[in-house]
């Protein structure tokens, strides 16, 4: 029979009994307030320290160290770490600099082979030549230590982000222009009474490249109640290789004028343009507004182009501006509707598919817009 213990009972009233059972139970907070709060409950409720040890998993001297600091201060104290710090900090803020400045270049240039620092990877360069560049301190720098000085600026050479640089000077002019010729389209389309058609049609174009066409090694699984409910898919897969779709969209009545060729060269892209002029009165002037890809302004786009004269109205946008062109949200609407998760045995049956999403789009005709026109704050 265990010795009975000769320490003072620990006294709980009602709202620290629920304030110990509340925290026993939690899943959020540290998991050493957790293991204290259960023992100074199991404590309180009179159970001998061996039962403790064995249910709460704790040392014998940790539960007496937790137990005699609740007795002494309460619970609320019995709880918490004092904080100390048991040294003075020794990294000196010209060594902190010295980290920081390398932090602030790249790997490679102090002969390593990766690309960005890790705080690992920069811990071990300042213990190995911190002390030669007079920086004693660094000797033993944890990983923990370069944290705290990456922390103090903050920087985070570890992380990388991504973003656009400008390359288009006149980029501020072109986008403007482009949002001009939105507008207008949404002030034609507003007022044009039915039946009738623009002197000026705007079309939107651009491709799609890199479209798969990819095989089922096995056959998808469909839902079967009672058996599973969703499509099952096998994980191996064939490529069989891409498809490029060259794509018109009529900013007035939102129709869709497209192709799919294996690649988008000159001659595709020709052969677009012949397949617009076909579609449009003869009368009326096309507009299109597309990007600076070499196939639309190559020798042999612009000797087709030349036996057209005045059909076509070219308007470009920036370099780097592909999110200014209308048909960008045509092609999200295919990856997200009859492209998304698609299989088929041939890169034609992949055409033919393509072809059958682009005529159902045709059925039921979205107009696309743009709605937004603050030219103030567009840059």
């Amino acid at each position: 029979m265990p010795r009975k213990s000769q320490k003072a009972k620990l006294i709980l009233d009602v709202k620290q009994k629920e304030q110990l059972q509340k925290l026993s139970q939690s899943r959020t907070a540290p998991i050493r307030e957790v293991q204290r709060a259960n023992i100074l409950l199991r404590y309180a409720e009179g159970i001998d320290f061996t039962d403790i040890e064995r249910t709460v998993q704790a040392s014998r001297p940790t539960i007496y160290k937790w137990v005699e600091k609740a007795l002494a201060m309460g619970i609320d104290e019995g709880l918490k770490d004092k904080y100390h710090r048991p040294k003075e900090p020794k990294i000196t803020e010209e060594a902190k600099s010295w980290v920081i400045n390398i932090a602030c270049k790249k790997p490679m240039e102090y002969g390593y082979a990766a690309e960005r620092w890790s705080r690992s990877s920069l811990a071990n360069h300042a213990r190995k030549h911190g002390p030669n560049e007079g920086h004693d301190c660094l000797k033993n720098a944890a990983k923990a230590t370069i944290q705290r000085i990456l922390n103090e600026h903050p920087i985070r050479p570890h992380k990388m982000a991504y973003y656009l640089e400008r390359r288009d000077p006149d980029f501020e002019k072109k986008m403007i222009d482009i949002l001009c010729v939105y507008k207008e389209v949404n002030l034609q389309n507003e007022t044009a009474k039915p039946g009738d058609i623009p002197s000026i049609i705007s079309v939107s174009v651009d491709e799609k490249p890199g479209v798969q066409a990819i095989r089922n090694i096995a056959p998808d699984l469909m839902p079967e109640p009672g058996k599973r409910s969703r499509i099952m898919r096998d994980y191996e897969y064939k490529r069989l290789g891409t498809l490029s779709i060259l794509a018109a969209l009529d900013l007035h009545d939102g129709n869709v004028i497209a192709q799919v060729h294996e690649r988008h060269r000159s001659r595709e892209f020709i052969s677009l343009l012949k397949e617009i002029d076909a579609y449009y009165p003869a009368e009326s002037t096309i507009r299109i507004i597309l990007d600076n890809h070499s196939a639309h302004i190559s020798k042999e786009t612009m000797k087709y182009l030349a036996g057209r004269p005045g059909r076509f109205l070219y308007v470009h946008t920036p370099t780097h501006g592909s999110w200014l062109n209308l048909v960008e949200t045509l092609f999200g609407k295919m990856a997200r509707t009859f492209l998304k998760h698609i299989r088929v045995n041939s890169k034609q049956e992949l055409k033919e598919r393509i072809m059958l999403g682009i005529k159902e789009i045709n059925a039921s005709p979205v107009v696309h817009q743009w709605k937004k026109f603050d030219f103030a704050h567009a840059f």
